[in-house]
């Protein structure tokens, strides 16, 4: 728990009149408006006589309340309580944590939480992330975190496969703090909040100005940000209305892997001691040709660069494809938003927000690799250059793969505008009672731009390919040279020699993808913290809250048409879907005992919620705590709940399309099987692949279908929570805790690691999986493995946190601030299929997927203010972790890399206030630390998991102005 300083006077106010955190945007900024305006009680003195009588009416309850004993509406609760009352374990962000970091987003700074997971969206996401940060609380994924905003929910931004509340669209300068519930939050928030609950409190009611510029590079000259930000409030109708307005506008540049030493040289794959690493993709700018034999085997081989002929296919004709990738996002994005709030009397309390962001993000990979088709595209598996055509001097169809990089390297581009209108009324209804009325409408729309793709048919068109059977992938072709005479702008090619002007215009493509998603969302709430006192001694004030709320939410994915129609050679399908909630809350709390012997507070809490979806029926959760002080000293809290969630958007409703997924063929690696070694190369041998001589065209990665499901079901958990706080007076500042969580998901909604997919399939071990492994092309590769969304099983997740913060004052000028947040994870198990066996993860790292569950992270602070000058020193740790692929651990016998170590990474921010001005500066990562070696396929480390390290050393810095 934390508190606020005492001089705040009007947080009492605000807190008795919000029904739950965030309820309004008024109620929640009272505090920061005292704070940022010492000067403002002075001149409402002076104007107290000016004022209506309903107007000293709420003035006279405001003086009333700062002097009650200081209450709080925390996030976990609908009801206000005393400093450390409530059972729930909540950690609070202040703005100045954040800006005193180089973070420019708040995922950015959120990533350095130990309770924050690496399974969500960052910045580093550039394969499929388009630009959107998705939070992860405990590792349980972004689906199973609720997203508020001022206590209300945000709509969401839809990608293809994948929607979440994009915390790159929420403006940094703007955040008041930020409140994380550590606990499930089904009961109280409704579903989505399984793992807990991220609620950012925006800054409201300002009666300032400020203007804020802040840029930041790192020491290898690249991932340049700049930010300049600005906010102006006044009152109005003698103070009784507040208008703010505020505005942002961000950037940050890409980080290019080709810009560092341990990512320029890619390996495409974990080696056994001694082989050789074979660096970058087997996908040439040079014309790679596989020719069939007799026996079944295939011949490689690539056309001579120099031109003419033909040579046997080595690593050394691999193309290394970090020269053109990007490893962090290109952002954009500008804000602007405004609050108001009018107050007619007790009873009528007006408030409104508006706030509007368009971002754009980019980034850029290799050029196109061009193999054939995989789904839904019927159009051939394999390029194929027929026998019959003049530059096919086999008289036999071969296949060719070639990267088309006379067409250009890939561009992703991603504009979004997103809006969110919340407006309300709230007020005392009669005695204690309160009411908030609110109405909250969102919309995202996204449009997806990739520069520089193929039109696979058009490809097949310049070759003269015609399939025999158009609507069966591997059929038979023939060479037909009127399929290209007759198409408008065709030209047949020699595809051994670089593209003419006029084939590059017809085989290349810009792909359009468009998305959109809207929210709507009434509340009602009321609420009374004093309905009653218990009738005994040392007895406190029964406080009750509830509500209605109803929720409607609608999604839309729409693919370019060419991707839908398959002319791309994978293409995508339509999302397309909503559905509607009507849930009903209610809260209870029972101070049992208060200010008794051994009691200094007895209280207990009960939540619970009724929701019915037109989709799944009805569901009730329910959620009880109790928060036990003995003595003033130290109290005990523990929670325990049920959670159930309804599968989003994205996992019902998400068109399926093919996507790259890290992992390697079987019939690539049968004889790392160890004792199923035979069975995998049994099974390749069945489908016509020799794994002695095989040569994988997709290594390191393995073509997967992804998308929603229509026949999921709603998952269901339950969490619980035993902790202490220790406040001890006779070390004051002194505050520490410690807690025990533990998560637990039946009929999990996921997809598996597609590798373990593969491996069930090929090893025998559960050959039902082979029905997801579809037929290989004719040149033997995968063409697909099916990995849709699925209740897949089950997960149990559990672990300690320890916070402690302390601060202790040296001389009346120098003061030292200790904070450090610790997270130990004991155990991570989860259940790939119903009833099936259960995986432990903990201490594991995803390593084709670059995510991970380590068992210890760290984040501590230390700062030192002296007068106006202050001095932070960070320092974050991640554990080691072994490497899986989501079947097995790695062998360190069989492999040159099997795991990761720990890692320690170091940052310090000096501060300096000079009047009305602000000046900050700082050095993150001050040694430069590399990130750890993961042969990952792609980038050599895992992104998700190290993104400062990635950055390298950075350096920033800030100004700022008040007035």
């Amino acid at each position: 728990m934390s508190y606020l300083p005492h001089r705040l006077t009007l947080l009492a106010f605000s807190s008795s009149l919000s029904l739950a955190i965030g309820s309004s945007a008024y109620a929640q900024s009272v505090a920061a408006t005292a704070e940022a305006s010492p000067r403002q009680d002075q001149s409402t003195a002076a104007s107290v006589k000016k004022k209506n009588e309903s107007a000293r009416v709420v003035r006279r309850t405001a003086k009333s309340a700062a002097a009650q004993p200081e209450v709080l509406t925390v996030t976990g609760s609908a009801l206000s309580s005393g400093k450390h009352q409530d059972p729930n374990p909540v950690q609070i962000i202040s703005a100045k944590d954040i800006q005193q970091t180089s973070a420019v987003t708040l995922g950015d700074y959120l990533q350095r939480l130990p309770s924050m997971g690496s399974q969500g969206a960052g910045n580093t996401t550039t394969n499929g992330g388009l630009g959107m940060s998705c939070p992860d609380l405990r590792n349980l994924g972004p689906s199973r975190v609720l997203v508020l905003v001022d206590g209300k929910r945000q709509v969401e931004t839809m990608g293809q496969g994948s929607s979440c509340v994009d915390l790159n669209s929420i403006p940094v300068d703007q955040i008041s703090s930020v409140e994380i519930l550590k606990d499930g939050g089904s009961e109280l928030y409704g579903a989505d909040a399984v793992s807990g609950v991220i609620n950012i409190k925006l800054k409201h009611n300002l009666t300032t100005g400020s203007i804020q510029v802040r840029g930041g590079i790192s020491s290898y000259g690249d991932g340049q940000s700049g930010k300049i930000s600005g906010f102006k409030g006044f009152n109005f109708d003698q103070d009784r209305g507040n208008i703010s307005i505020f505005g942002q506008y961000m950037t940050t540049s890409p980080i290019y892997q080709r810009d560092r030493k341990w990512s320029r040289l890619p390996w495409n794959a974990d080696v056994a001691p001694g082989e050789a690493v074979p660096y970058g993709s087997s996908v040439s700018t040079a014309t790679r040709v596989m020719v069939p034999n007799a026996d079944g085997s295939t011949t490689n081989l690539v056309a001579n660069s120099s031109g003419g002929g033909f040579h046997t296919f080595g690593n050394a004709d691999r193309y290394n494809f970090a020269r053109d990738a990007s490893m962090t996002n290109y952002l954009q994005s500008g804000n602007l938003s405004g609050d108001m709030h009018y107050d007619i009397n007790k009873h009528f309390q007006l408030y409104a927000n508006v706030r509007y962001t368009h971002k754009d993000a980019m980034n850029e990979m290799a050029p196109n690799p061009l193999t054939g088709s995989s789904y839904p595209s019927t159009l051939s598996t394999s390029w194929i250059l027929p026998a019959g055509n003049p530059y096919n001097t086999w008289g036999e169809d071969v296949s060719l793969y070639k990267r088309m990089a006379d067409i250009g390297n890939r561009e992703y581009k991603e504009g979004v505008d997103t809006y969110q209108v919340m407006g309300g009324m709230k007020g005392e209804i009669a005695g204690n009672w309160q009411y908030d009325a609110s109405m909250t409408y969102g919309s995202s729309v996204a449009t997806m731009t990739t520069n520089n793709m193929t039109n696979y048919r058009n490809a097949m068109n310049v070759l003269g390919q015609q399939q025999v059977d158009p609507s069966d992938p591997n059929s038979a072709v023939v060479y037909n040279p009127s399929v290209c005479t007759s198409s408008p702008g065709c030209t047949l090619i020699n595809p051994f020699e670089p593209l003419s002007q006029q084939a590059k215009n017809y085989i290349g493509y810009t792909q359009n993808d468009h998305s959109y998603y809207q929210m709507r969302d009434f509340n009602f709430r009321v609420f009374n913290n004093k309905v009653v006192k218990l009738p005994y001694e040392h007895g406190g004030n029964i406080g009750i809250a509830g509500g209605i709320e109803h929720r409607s939410e609608q999604a839309s994915y729409s693919p370019d048409a060419l991707a839908a129609n398959g002319d791309l050679g994978g293409g995508a399908t339509y999302t397309g879907g909503g559905y509607n909630v009507t849930e009903v809350y209610l809260e209870g709390k029972i101070p049992l005992l208060q200010n008794a012997f051994l009691a200094k507070d007895l209280t207990i809490d009960g939540q619970g919620r009724y929701s019915h979806y037109n989709t799944f029926g009805s569901a009730e959760n329910w959620k009880v705590g109790i928060n036990w002080a003995p003595v003033q000293d130290i109290r005990f809290r523990a929670t325990l709940g049920t959670s159930f969630r309804a599968p989003n958007m994205s996992e019902m409703f998400g068109g399926q399309s093919i996507s790259y997924n890290p992992g390697t063929d079987p019939c690539a690696q049968a004889g790392s099987y160890g004792a199923a070694s035979a069975a995998v190369t049994s099974k390749c041998l069945t489908q016509g692949v020799n794994p002695a001589n095989f040569v994988n065209v997709n290594s390191g990665q393995i073509p997967t279908l992804t998308g929603g499901n229509p026949n999921l079901q709603p998952e269901i958990g339950r969490t619980y929570t035993v902790g202490t706080v220790i406040t001890p007076r006779w070390v004051p500042g002194l505050m520490a805790s410690v807690e025990y969580w533990h998560y637990t998901v039946q009929h999990m909604i996921s997809t598996l690691p597609v590798q373990y997919v593969a491996d069930q399939c090929y090893t025998g071990a559960d050959p039902s999986y082979c029905s997801q492994v579809q037929q290989r092309s004719t040149a033997g590769q995968l063409t697909q493995v099916s990995d849709l969304y699925a209740n897949v099983g089950g997960l149990r997740t559990n672990g300690i946190d320890f916070d402690l913060s302390y601060h202790i004052q040296v001389t009346p000028q120098d003061s030292f601030t200790l904070e450090n947040n610790f997270q130990q994870l004991v155990g991570y198990l989860q259940q790939n299929e119903p009833n099936g066996e259960w995986n432990n993860y903990a201490g594991r790292l995803f390593y084709q997927s670059g995510y991970g569950m380590p068992r210890v992270r760290d984040y501590a602070t230390v700062t030192w203010h002296h007068n106006d000058f202050s001095l932070r020193y960070m320092m974050h740790y991640t554990g080691g972790m072994k490497f899986t692929d989501g079947s097995s651990d790695l062998s360190c016998k069989a492999y040159v890399y099997c795991k990761v170590p720990g890692i320690f990474s170091h940052d310090i921010t000096a501060s300096y206030r000079l009047g009305r001005w602000n000046f900050e500066g700082g050095v993150n990562n001050i040694l430069d630390k590399k990130p750890p070696f993961v042969p990952d396929g792609g980038t050599n480390t895992a992104l998700a998991m190290y993104s400062d390290e990635i950055i390298g050393r950075y350096v920033f810095l800030q100004a700022g102005v008040q007035f």
